[in-house]
Formats: structure tokens, sequence, C-alpha cells
């Protein structure tokens, strides 16, 4: 079954008991036992439910994976696989991080002697030099959240897979339409499902997705003990939104691809930065191992962070909004947004200066996004 197939059809069969073709929503928390010791599969929802099981059985053929375990939240997928470790284990980690991550790592994790490393993964030789004997996983997201630098994931694989070390990748960007981390030796993919899987910015969600069986049960235990669980409702809203992943991250690229290069023109903008474009450090790696480049852009402009507030500030079309992944075009000030809660200091030795604006390209038409930029820019 080719990929564009299993968006629409992989995991989801008609309701046995009424043809539905759209999967019902289970909105049930517990189950009623034909007798003692017995049941149909089910008990009680925080432990499993029909409509859960379908997406995550969805999002499990789209990646590649045997085993798909749903989470309440990107965060809470992240927060429960960190729970396979214990007090003195070390965590090679991307320095170039979503802003939640770093916040769990930096200012929860820590206090139960877990260890952290942040490298520029770009640079599979900065992530074996990190090793340490008590490393037990690399954690790795591609492209990077919010300066989009891109890891050669086969690479990183073969360097975790020489130290037997537990590997991760946050592939949230991506998406399944573009890249598939299994593929290249990770042990685990993430996704933020809130993003481009669900599409339409309706619902909070996060999925692991492994092949490994002996994983999957400890992410099921942890997923049923900690209660961190999506809504039935909210699983449905995803399953309908995954059924035009393809179609919408064609657009997405096309979009942004577009947006990219006109960006790169403008005299006003100092700086993009897009996988797409040739002048991205890591282009031809992108292009090896991407089916596309996905829609989020992100660029300084001449002027600093007066700029940014100009431009931001004379948006029409452009949403100022702190997600990502939607329809809907949006743009956001990282520094004081998606990544607040990470040290000054530490944002810009990693590159996230005051000025950057990231750019989530959306699927409307493109001349429109480009006319509301431009008419944004001149007043810059």
């Amino acid at each position: 079954m080719k990929f564009d197939t299993k968006v629409v059809r992989a995991g989801i069969l008609p309701d046995p008991s009424t043809g539905a073709i759209v999967p019902p929503i289970y909105q049930s928390a517990t189950y009623v036992l034909e007798e003692v010791g017995k049941d149909k599969g089910y008990d009680y929802t925080r432990a499993s439910n029909p409509t859960r099981e379908v997406l995550e059985n969805n999002l499990a053929a789209l990646d590649g994976g045997k085993y798909g375990i749903c989470y309440a939240s990107g965060m809470a997928a992240v927060d429960s696989m960190m729970k396979l470790f214990t007090s003195g284990d070390h965590i090679i980690c991307s320095d170039d991080v979503y802003g939640g991550v770093s916040r769990l790592y930096n200012n929860l994790l820590v206090n139960y002697d877990l260890s952290f490393t942040y490298v520029n993964s770009s640079n599979p030789q900065e992530v074996e030099e990190a090793i340490q004997e008590n490393t037990k996983l690399i954690w790795i997201e591609t492209p990077t959240n919010p300066l989009l630098k891109v890891t050669d994931l086969d690479a990183v694989g073969k360097i975790a897979k020489k130290h037997g070390i537990l590997y991760g990748v946050d592939s949230t960007f991506s998406t399944p339409a573009l890249l598939r981390p299994l593929e290249y030796g990770a042990d685990i993919t993430m996704h933020s499902t809130t993003k481009y899987l669900s599409g339409h910015n309706q619902i909070i969600g996060g999925v692991l997705i492994t092949n490994n069986e002996e994983l999957s049960e400890k992410f099921k235990f942890i997923q049923k003990t900690v209660g961190a669980v999506p809504s039935p409702f909210d699983c449905w809203l995803t399953l309908l939104g995954i059924k035009t992943l393809s179609l919408r991250m064609n657009r997405h690229c096309e979009n942004a691809q577009a947006i990219g290069e006109f960006l790169e023109s403008h005299p006003k903008v100092e700086r993009v930065t897009y996988p797409g474009l040739p002048s991205h450090p890591q282009h031809d790696i992108a292009k090896e191992q991407m089916d596309g480049y996905s829609g989020m852009i992100s660029m300084e402009l001449k002027g600093g962070i007066p700029a940014g507030i100009a431009l931001m500030n004379n948006l029409e079309l452009c949403s100022l909004a702190e997600s990502l992944g939607a329809v809907e075009t949006m743009i956001t000030h990282p520094a004081t947004m998606t990544h607040a809660d990470v040290p000054k200091e530490e944002r810009l030795a990693r590159g996230l200066t005051d000025g950057l604006v990231r750019l989530s390209v959306g699927i409307e038409d493109k001349d429109d996004i480009i006319a509301d930029l431009n008419q944004a820019l001149e007043k810059v």
C-alpha cells in the first residue's frame, strides 16, 4: 500500500456494527464486562479506547512502524519517553530543540539526576564526541525548531547502533509524508499531532512510534499509568485531519518554496533559512532524505527586533500565533513566544537571535501570502 493510500485507509475499517465508513467516537470512560474477568478488549479508556486504537494503528502505519502510542500532547509523549530512564543516565540532544523540550530537560528532569548534553546534531561528529559511558539516548529534532537545521539521520543512526544507544527523532516538522526516521535506524519517532498531522488547529496531541515490541509495551504501561491520553473526540478529529495529509503537505511545500525564494530576494530581509533553498547549509542532506521540505521558514530582517515587530504587527492575512503546521499561515517571534523560557545567553549561543521570525506557511494561495508579506515589509 502506497503512502497516499495509507493516509486514507491504513488501520481503518468500516464499523462492524453499522458499516459506518468513518470510525465512531467511543466517548466512554468505562466498559461493561460480560462477566468477572471477561471483557471485549476494553475496560477503562485511560488504558485503551477503540477510537484511540484506530488512530494509533493509522499513525504507526504511516511511519512504517508496528506500534503507535498516543498521548495528550507532544510534550506528554516526550515526557513519557523520558520515563524510560533512571537517575544517573545521560542524554544527548540537538541544541536547537523545541523550547518546551529544553524546559522539560533543564527545569524538571535535572532534578531527577538526569544529565543532558546539547550538540549541533547537523554535525554527526559532535554527536559521537558527546557520548559518555552512561549515555542512554540520542534525541534528534530535524528540521529543528526554529532554526531549521537538518540532521543526517542515517549517519547518526549508525553512531547510535555502534554504541548501543537508544535513538529517537522528533519528526514533527517533516511528518511521515516527507520523512520516516525508522527507515534511517531510529528506534523511536515522535510527532506532535497538534501540528501538521491534525492540520487544522483543532486539537492537542502527540504520538510515539516504534518497531520495538519491548519499547511499545513500556510506552503503553507509561501511557496507562500516567494517564496523559488524548480524548476519543480528539483522536477522531486527528483521524479526519490525517486523511488530507498528503494533499496538504504538497501545498505547504509548494507555497513555502515560493515564499522562501521571495523573501531571500527581498532587500529588507537579512537572512532566510529554508531546507528547500540551495543556500541552506544542509540542503543536500535534506534533498537526499526528505520527500519535500515542509512549510517552515525562519528569517531575520535588516533592522533587528524593531523590524520584526513592525512586520508582524502589519500583517493582515498571516496570523500572529504560537503554533504551526495548520492550514492557516502563522508567524511567530520565538524569543518571546515559543522559546521564551530558554535563557537569553543560551538562545544567542544557539543562533536564536532576538530578531528571528518563524513563518509557518499555510495552504492559502501563495500569491496572497506573498502580497501580505510584501505590504508588511514595505512598512518596516
